[in-house]
């Protein structure tokens, strides 16, 4: 793998070589490998068909996530996200019951792999947040309310520089489960009318200096939807930082953190 360093930036496939943009850089490789004909057709590329057929599905459920959280994602999230939750759905594929490139997606019996997930890998919650706080879920699991007792903001949270004010941010999301339909032999939700209900729940803005705050933060899904055993509920604690000018608040396009605190 080389970067480009031309002024001219390529994508694509000129000469043998492979022009691809991954990361954040533009890089080149050679690209001498088998032809997508000859993967679809030849017996030799068996188990390569299984795996790509699986991790299409991963690729779909971690879809599923994000917009699920949509609304939330543009100022919490890393360039690599995408990534890292497929690799979680695949690792959930993996357990999944079926044979191989068929194998279920199955969230609702692995629901660990997603706790404390940090939808920034270079920021976790926990190292800007380090206050407690505890959250519940009713029993219809379409609302959830997280309780954040008094605490004083500028003793625990680490803010960046700059910041004035903050929020804190519960995000609710549906994700189904997939399974690979042979007719159509891609994977599906099995739950799509489910799949990708969302909501978010701000907090007051906050002065950074204030002598001390509570919160309690109830986010419900639109429309009381009944859930059932083919769908999990993620719970999202977050919180954004803003500077205040003119009696205006602006919102700092990074260093906001965002973690999984509950998947019911």
């Amino acid at each position: 793998m080389s970067t480009q360093k031309s002024l001219i930036k390529l994508e694509g496939n000129m000469g043998g070589i492979s022009f691809y943009y991954s990361d954040g850089k533009f890089l080149a490789r050679m690209a001498n490998g088998p032809t997508k004909d000859r993967i679809e057709k030849d017996p030799a590329f068996k188990r390569t068909r299984e795996n790509n057929m699986e991790f299409g599905g991963a690729a779909k459920a971690a879809k599923s996530f994000r917009r699920a959280l949509s609304g939330i994602l543009q100022s919490m999230a890393d360039s690599r996200l995408t990534a890292r939750l497929t690799k979680l759905f695949k690792m959930i594929n993996l357990k999944g019951a079926g044979k191989r490139g068929q194998r279920i997606i199955e969230l609702t019996a692995n629901r660990d792999i997603l706790a404390n997930f940090n939808l920034n890998k270079d920021l976790s919650f926990t190292s800007v947040f380090p206050v407690p706080y505890t959250v519940t879920n009713n029993v219809d699991r379409n609302e959830a309310t997280v309780e954040i007792p008094n605490f004083v903001p500028g003793d625990l949270i680490k803010a960046p520089a700059g910041a004035t004010h903050f929020k804190m941010v519960a995000a609710l999301g549906v994700v189904s489960d997939y399974s690979f339909n042979a007719s159509t032999k891609e994977y599906e939700a099995l739950k799509p009318a489910l799949d990708g209900i969302s909501a978010v729940e701000h907090g007051a803005a906050t002065a950074l200096d204030s002598a001390g705050c509570t919160f309690t933060l109830t986010v419900a899904l639109p429309g009381t939807p009944a859930m059932n055993n083919k769908v999990s509920v993620v719970l999202c604690l977050g919180i954004e930082f803003y500077q205040i000018v003119d009696s205006q608040y602006y919102l700092f396009a990074q260093d906001n953190a965002m973690m999984v605190v509950s998947v019911f």
